[in-house]
């Protein structure tokens, strides 16, 4: 997705889930054309890979599209970000389709983007520079309000 700023929400489900052992993996991307969104949804990647969730930086496009699938079954693709402002305020779109054929044609799709994707492993990301780590700390700052 290309703007991910999770709420607290959120961001404790996906760890969950992680926990209990569900393949959890976000593709995200690379880059931006919002750099305050890009470094607040950053700032989430610690407690994120601490907790097990997997996380792949897509590095050739900035892909749009918002997509899930859940259980094999489960799927949600549209334009909603999964933040506080998409929900509540953009005019944003996204449909539900429960159907295992339509799920299994989504999971190639994200079998394709993982394949144009780095994985960004939990020591790789302690790793970065203090002025990555300064844009986060500060960008996060002002995430419920992007």
């Amino acid at each position: 997705m290309a703007y991910f700023i999770p709420d607290e929400r959120l961001e404790k489900e996906l760890m969950d889930a992680a926990r209990r052992g569900v393949e959890v993996r976000l593709v995200l991307p690379s880059f931006s054309d919002a750099a305050a969104a890009f470094y607040a949804g950053r700032s989430h990647y610690d407690r994120l890979l601490a907790a097990g969730v997997r996380i792949h930086e897509h590095e050739s496009a900035f892909v749009h599209a918002k997509t899930a699938v859940i259980d094999g079954i489960w799927s949600t693709v549209g334009s909603t970000n999964w933040d506080l402002r998409s929900f509540v305020h953009n005019d944003e779109v996204s449909i539900v389709v429960i159907d295992e054929g339509f799920a299994a044609r989504m999971e190639r799709l994200f079998r394709k983007d993982l394949a144009l994707s780095s994985e960004v492993t939990h020591a790789k990301w302690r790793a970065r520079g203090p002025g990555q780590r300064f844009l986060e700390g500060f960008w996060s700052l002002f995430s419920r309000s992007l």
